[in-house]
């Protein structure tokens, strides 16, 4: 009787330690570019890291709400200290206890010229060092912006993987080179902020071909999306206590940019309604802002 007494609770910790280890019911906001939409190598939207984290925190009860609102497909860190900034964002970022931020990749990537087929890409280092020097200024003022707007929000900056793993070896070795600047930067002004900076660059390395299955794209799949999540999982528990594995990750259903606008125009917006939100976080959950992009999209 006293082996089993014993077996039940060696169970009970195993299935209920990480929850209880982590009792804070987290208000997540995640802010950024395309990879905090969750936007897939195919042009289309679907679960992200940002829903993988809050599909975990959802499994352990350490989550109260999660939104995307502030994640914008190509947004630059210019896009994302304006968004911060505008009236939309006031309430959602007062209440975050958590936050995540992608910015900094597409003030690069607008200045690469890249042919997919022949595996070759060039860019400027003129453009490219100004570029930097932009988003640092940009982070900066994020960073102290965040301080002000969510006051009760611990803050994760999330570096970026290398983007062009089919390009030709000798290729690959300058535009690293730009990578590393970027990530740098990004590691100090979160440092200097006191945000924790996620790396998600090791995770990746020069050759995986495997998470950006798309040569003409440079977003991830699922996979890829895995291990970002699994990258600030790691930073957030200090341990492998939360890690999602493979066959946990929820079946795609990706949704067109187009059908969010129109499934946004027939819903009522959520933050009306305090509800618990599901285990896995709904892929429409948060885009309430997607219609100016559509509009962008279109004008374009």
């Amino acid at each position: 009787m006293k082996r089993l007494l014993s077996l039940i609770i060696v169970i009970n910790t195993m299935i209920f330690g990480a929850s209880s280890a982590f009792a804070q019911s987290e208000n997540y906001v995640a802010i950024g570019d395309s990879l905090a939409a969750g936007q897939t190598p195919y042009q289309e939207i679907d679960h992200g890291y940002s829903d993988f984290i809050a599909m975990r925190l959802g499994m352990t009860g350490q989550l109260s709400n999660f939104t995307k609102e502030l994640a914008f497909p190509g947004f630059t860190t210019t896009d994302v200290l304006k968004r911060i900034k505008s009236k939309e964002a006031s309430d959602l970022l007062a209440d975050a206890t958590l936050i995540t931020i992608s910015a900094g990749a597409n003030d690069l990537l607008r200045l690469v010229q890249v042919n997919p087929t022949a595996g070759t890409l060039a860019f400027s280092q003129l453009q490219t060092d100004y570029a930097l020097n932009i988003a640092r200024k940009n982070m900066v003022d994020i960073l102290e912006e965040l301080k002000v707007r969510a006051p009760k929000a611990k803050i994760y900056v999330m570096g970026y993987y290398f983007a062009y793993p089919n390009v030709h070896a000798t290729q690959k070795e300058g535009t690293n080179r730009q990578l590393i600047k970027l990530n740098t930067i990004l590691q100090q002004q979160a440092e200097q902020a006191g945000a924790v900076y996620v790396n998600v660059f090791d995770a990746f390395g020069l050759n995986a071909t495997s998470f950006l299955p798309n040569i003409s794209d440079v977003h991830p799949n699922f996979e890829g999306y895995r291990q970002m999540a699994n990258a600030f999982l790691y930073e957030y528990s200090g341990g492998d206590a939360l890690t999602i594995s493979a066959i946990e990750l929820p079946k795609s259903h990706p949704i067109s940019f187009n059908d969010i606008l129109e499934k946004q125009t027939k819903s009522v917006p959520i933050r009306e309604e305090k509800k618990k939100p599901d285990s896995i976080a709904h892929t429409i959950q948060g885009f309430i802002g997607y219609a100016a992009f559509i509009d962008k999209a279109r004008a374009i």
